[in-house]
């Protein structure tokens, strides 16, 4: 007997009454780990409620300003905002930095000089940050290599862990003056990093060198966890607005929260020595990035429930996942790994077809700029390219992980589970008619 919500999924949107019986029994299973996820959130809300309490958030924040920007007090209560919620002593927020990658880039550049060396001691950093480092043959031009700052990296442990030792090794005999540290695992299998070990990796390292500045790439995990880099003793995080903290709403933009020091070298790369965050405007009104803070937690809430549903019915089907639908999580990305690049592609083309925005458009592999590898890119959403917003994507290589991130509901990422499912068996990579 078809339930009514069965019957209409099968009539309207085409969907086998077998495989929504699939992926709602999925949903039955864990929904164990839902409580755990809402008092987080609450938690998380009832913190940016009081710090726009304390700051008089008004309406005269959401105005826009023009030419210079001198006195724009819209930009400023939200760098305050940003700087307590995220656990720093000051931040920066600026819809003028396009990307995470853009935001990051400048905190290296603001934070070293050259002759300094950089040292990742998290492997390889996100493919968009190589042409940042100069790695390659031919570098780009004003990579830190043309700038003769140099690089270095040490490789996680085989558990995923910061390798604490040959980190304090390498700083005794080198000129290290700003460690990276990746949150989420970017294009590779690795675990992300939770915030305890984060924190366990930074005591180490400022006990024997304090003068040592770390920078955390914090994109994909704000608000998942209960504390943030800068809690646990970071100099800086920095990430994109289009991700978790602008929760869906931020059409654009970066944030850097850290220590006072650390933010005011980093505004006079963000404009120019001398004029630093007194200047930079914004002609549109500011509201979207106070709402999209505000309503964050619930948004990152939902894309966290959705990645541990995509763990689950891919786990189910004898797919390699990671993390399990079951583990801890510190970010909000869900990988899948497929048996071939025709079955990667055909998930993420799955993806694009129940998104919100573009539904029509069939994504395919190119060469995107910044990767190395031809990349494709499931984001039919709002905000372009926002990865907050339910979204797919992956390098066409082995072992054809696709990486699913976002979902403004959890209804959404419910839905695309029953539609990607649906073309999948159509295809013949899977049967749950048996």
């Amino acid at each position: 007997m078809k339930t009514w919500l069965e019957h209409h999924y099968e009539k309207d949107l085409n969907i086998p009454v077998r495989i929504v019986k699939y992926v709602h029994s999925a949903h039955d299973e864990i929904k164990v780990k839902f409580d755990g996820i809402e008092e987080l959130r609450e938690y998380h809300q009832a913190k940016i409620l009081q710090f726009m309490k304390e700051y008089q958030i008004s309406q005269r924040h959401f105005n826009p300003s023009n030419g210079y920007g001198y006195g724009d007090d819209s930009r400023d209560a939200l760098d305050k905002l940003f700087a307590s919620t995220l656990g720093g002593e000051d931040a920066l927020v600026r819809p003028q930095w396009a990307s995470g990658t853009h935001v990051i880039s400048d905190c290296i550049y603001a934070l070293t000089r050259p002759g300094d060396t950089v040292l990742s001691i998290t492997g390889r950093p996100y493919d968009t940050l190589e042409q940042v480092i100069g790695l390659g043959e031919i570098p780009a031009a004003g990579s830190l290599r043309e700038w003769g700052i140099e690089y270095d990296q040490i490789e996680l442990t085989g558990q995923g862990e910061i390798d604490i030792s040959k980190t304090l090794s390498f700083l005794e005999k080198n000129n290290v003056k700003l460690i990276l540290i990746q949150r989420s695992r970017g294009y590779t299998l690795r675990p992300s990093l939770s915030i305890e070990r984060i924190k366990k990796a930074i005591a180490a390292i400022k006990e024997k060198h304090p003068e040592v500045m770390v920078l955390v790439d914090n994109c994909y995990g704000e608000f998942v966890e209960l504390l943030e880099p800068c809690h646990v003793g970071a100099d800086v995080a920095a990430g994109s607005l289009i991700k978790n903290p602008g929760g869906g709403l931020a059409p654009t933009g970066g944030y850097a929260v850290g220590t006072v020091d650390a933010i005011e070298q980093i505004s006079y790369r963000l404009t120019c020595p001398g004029l630093g965050r007194e200047v930079g405007s914004y002609p549109s009104s500011y509201a979207p990035f106070y709402q999209g803070l505000f309503l964050a937690p619930h948004v990152v809430g939902e894309a966290v429930k959705g990645a541990i549903l995509a763990a689950r019915v891919f786990e189910k089907l004898g797919y390699n996942v990671l993390p399990g639908w079951d583990e801890a999580r510190t970010d909000i990305i869900q990988s899948i790994l497929f048996n071939s690049p025709e079955e990667l592609v055909l998930f993420c083309q799955a993806i694009q077809s129940i998104s919100p925005v573009d539904s029509h458009v069939t994504p395919y592999p190119w060469d995107m700029p910044g990767y190395t590898n031809q990349v494709i890119m499931a984001a039919g959403t709002f905000v372009q390219g926002a990865s907050i917003e339910l979204s797919a994507d992956a390098p066409i290589i082995p072992p054809y992980a696709a990486y699913l991130q976002g979902g403004l509901t959890y209804e959404h990422v419910k839905i695309a589970m029953m539609k990607v499912l649906t073309q999948m068996e159509k295809a013949g990579y899977i049967n749950l008619s048996s």
